[in-house]
Formats: C-alpha cells, sequence, structure tokens
C-alpha cells in the first residue's frame, strides 16, 4: 500500500511519525495524498482550532476515499468526535506498535482500534529519520502535572522515562550517521528520571561524553522541575556542544490564574529561574509560553502577564488564546468572549515582536557560529550557539559555519555571508 503521513503539533509527534514510519516497512510512503491509499493523521489536541482542521482532513480524506488510520493524542482527548468520523483504525501515541496490526485489518476493511497503553521505549524503536541534520530523541513520555486546562496529558498519561543507556545508543548511531542537531524531547524534559531518581542534568553530561560536532536542543521544561537540578543543569548546558537555550513556559503572570491553572509555581519563581540562567550562561535565548483568555483572567491579571513580559523580555514567546478540552477541569469554567481573547493576544504580540525585533538587532555587526539545518523561503537558514534563527545565502545543510551578521528581522537574524 502506498501510505501518506500528516503529522501535527509538537516534536515529539514528530518523532512518532518517525517510528510508524520505521515499523512499516512493506508499505511505501508518498509525499502527496494524492498518490495514496492510506491517509496517516498523527494528530495533536492541544487547542480547538487544530481539532478543527484534523476532523475536516480526515473527512476530506474519506470523501476521497482513502483509507484513514487516525494516531497521536487526538483519540483519547475527544474520542467520541474521532470515532464519529469512522475512520478505518485507530491507535494512540503510546500504541505506535499496534501500526502493522492496524494495516493488516484495514486490508481486510476490518475496522481496528488499540486504546491501551502498549508502552514501547520509544528511544529504542527503529525510526525513518526525515529531518536531517536534525535527529528527534524522545527521553521520556507523559508528566506529572495535573494542570487543569490540558487534554495532552489525558492522552500521553503518567511520565515514564527511558533508560539512559538506550537514550545514548540512539544518540551515538545518530552521530555516527551524521546527524548534527539532536533534540532531546518530552512532554517534560525538566521531569526526565524523577520517578526513578535519574535527572535530566546526567543524561545530559552522558550525551555530551559522545565524541563529535554536534548541538543538543533541550527541550521544555516546567519551572516546578528546574528548581531542584538547576545548579546541576547549567553545569551541564556550559557544555559547547548544548545549545544555550530555555524552553520555560510561564503561561501567566498572576499567581491567581496560575493556581486555577494547577500550575505549580508562582510567577515570581519563573522570574528567579530565568534570571539565574541569565545570570550564568551569558546570551542565553529563553523561549516560554503564554495561554491568553483562560476563564479566571481578569483584565488586571492579564495587564500582570503583561507587565512581567516587558520587565524579563523573553526572546521568544508562544502565545495561544485559552481552548476548552473535553473532560478538564477547565472545560466546566465559563469561557470568556474571543473577542477579548483576539484583543489581549494581539497586544501580547505586538509587545513580542518588539522585544524580540530589538534583542535581534543587537546581535547585527557580530560573527556567529552556526549550524546549518534546512532550506527556507529566503536561502539557507541555520541556528546559533543560543538556538536564534539565522538566513545565509552559501553553504550546506549539516555544516557548521561562522558568519556575520549583517541585519535582523522580528523572528530571524541575517547574513550576507
Amino acid at each position: 500500500m502506498k501510505v501518506y503521513f500528516e503529522t501535527y503539533g509538537c516534536t515529539m509527534n514528530q518523532s512518532d511519525t518517525e517510528i510508524m514510519m520505521g515499523q512499516i516497512k512493506k508499505h511505501q510512503i508518498v509525499d502527496k495524498a494524492s498518490d495514496s491509499d492510506v491517509v496517516i493523521i498523527n494528530s495533536c489536541g492541544v487547542i480547538a482550532y487544530t481539532e478543527r482542521k484534523i476532523i475536516k482532513n480526515l473527512e476530506k480524506y474519506r470523501a476521497q476515499g482513502k483509507k484513514i488510520i487516525i494516531s497521536g493524542c487526538l483519540p483519547r482527548i475527544n474520542p467520541e468526535k474521532v470515532e464519529k468520523t469512522q475512520p478505518d483504525a485507530i491507535i494512540t501515541a503510546r500504541s505506535l506498535e499496534a501500526i502493522n496490526k492496524a494495516f493488516e485489518k484495514i486490508e481486510t476493511d476490518t475496522p481496528y482500534k488499540e486504546l491501551k497503553n502498549l508502552d514501547i521505549i520509544k528511544s529504542n524503536a527503529h525510526k525513518m529519520r526525515t529531518h536531517y541534520p536534525i535527529a528527534i530523541i524522545p527521553i521520556s513520555e507523559g508528566c506529572l502535572g495535573k494542570c487543569s486546562y490540558c487534554g495532552t496529558r489525558f492522552a500521553r498519561g503518567k511520565l515514564k522515562s527511558y533508560p539512559i543507556d538506550s537514550i545514548i545508543k540512539e544518540t551515538r548511531e545518530c552521530i555516527k550517521e551524521g546527524f548534527k542537531e539532536i533534540q532531546i524531547t518530552a512532554q517534560d524534559t525538566g521531569a526526565y528520571g524523577k520517578e526513578q531518581g535519574q535527572r535530566l542534568p546526567n543524561l545530559l553530561k552522558e550525551i555530551t561524553k559522545i565524541p563529535g560536532e554536534y548541538r543538543i536542543r533541550i527541550g521544555m521544561t516546567n519551572p516546578e522541575h528546574i528548581t531542584d537540578i538547576q545548579e546541576e543543569l547549567i553545569d551541564a548546558m556550559t557544555d559547547e556542544k548544548i545549545y544555550k537555550f530555555l524552553h520555560l513556559p510561564l503561561q501567566s503572570g498572576d499567581d491567581k490564574v496560575l493556581q486555577d491553572m494547577k500550575r505549580e509555581y508562582k510567577a515570581e519563581d519563573w522570574q528567579k529561574i530565568i534570571q539565574t540562567f541569565r545570570d550564568k550562561i551569558k546570551k542565553i535565548t529563553i523561549s516560554t509560553d503564554i495561554i491568553v483568555g483562560y476563564p479566571t483572567e481578569t483584565e488586571e491579571s492579564f495587564k500582570k502577564t503583561y507587565e512581567i513580559i516587558k520587565k524579563t523580555k523573553p526572546d521568544i514567546i508562544n502565545i495561544k488564546r485559552y481552548s476548552p478540552r473535553p473532560n478538564t477541569p477547565a472545560s466546566r469554567l465559563k469561557d470568556m468572549p474571543d473577542r477579548i481573547k483576539k484583543e489581549r493576544s494581539r497586544k501580547l504580540t505586538k509587545l513580542h515582536h518588539k522585544i524580540r525585533e530589538k534583542n535581534n538587532k543587537k546581535l547585527i555587526g557580530t560573527e556567529q557560529k552556526i549550524l546549518i539545518t534546512e532550506k527556507g523561503k529566503k536561502g539557507l537558514q541555520g541556528r546559533t550557539n543560543t538556538y536564534k534563527p539565522v538566513t545565509l545565502k552559501k553553504g550546506k545543510i549539516g555544516e557548521f559555519k561562522t558568519v556575520k551578521i549583517t541585519d535582523a528581522k522580528t523572528v530571524y537574524l541575517i547574513s550576507d555571508t
């Protein structure tokens, strides 16, 4: 069968797609849905907008006569809506090894569903890597959080950390094969090993012992899991092989809203963490996440969020308008009008762009060592040692190159090199 993959959502989902690609060896993977017999939609259910897009595309492919397999988070976040579309097979993010069984069933026109946690060790799973020179390596799945708005925790479940030995083995193989950027990913990298007595800094120090020139990007970590490993993590991140990049969600600058969200920290805790990292790791890039329009967010609450962003000036802010997810505690609260969410989102986005452009322009005239990672619309694109994107004219993917920054836009740097 000819198979087309359509992937939504996070880096972990991209890795899950590579795992499924690596399992279906007897089938042909194609680049266009129009060329396929089977469409596998690896779904995300974080926000309602993405869910609607997935359901719409699922129905479109169904009308075209395609066989449909849906995987990922949505089958557990909104199972009723998924089943109503009548896909040929349903599996989840934690039952990926059922993919070949799903094919066996759809070849005989037998509906198939596997929602149980089969829980393969994803760092051991064979993958068809599709993002050279980037290798995505999952280090754990699930989380320890109880966030009131989050449906992903239903889909991914409780924390399951993978053995350090298996992660090191996969990383070593990727570097030997020529991969230059290792993206370690999880729902919360800072929680890695917490249920087993292992911790993220230990893992990072073992990875950096692997010979070669490469970079490690650490995925998102929540503030409550940074505090007890902060000094060790900073020490690990001083290694030149690790991007000087910290993704630390804030979500709200108001402690009452954070409490309502069941986030296990205060806004001041978040500020102290990023200040400590900035003091110890010069020029570190700080990325954060904000949810605007949570049901209990007042104008005063939003003002606190705005002011903390204005004060701390993160380099990257991922802004999402609150979206009720089925069966979450927050979905039982009265949602606020979309116009208020949009207004707050626009105001925060405007501030973000102003901060980001100002931060980027400070780098004009500097020399930066970058790793060229992909072709973009404006030429080649690379990443500095602080993970800032740079466009340039010459080079090859997978090459390290020192360039001079000649200009800067809101979201990227420019080199005429």
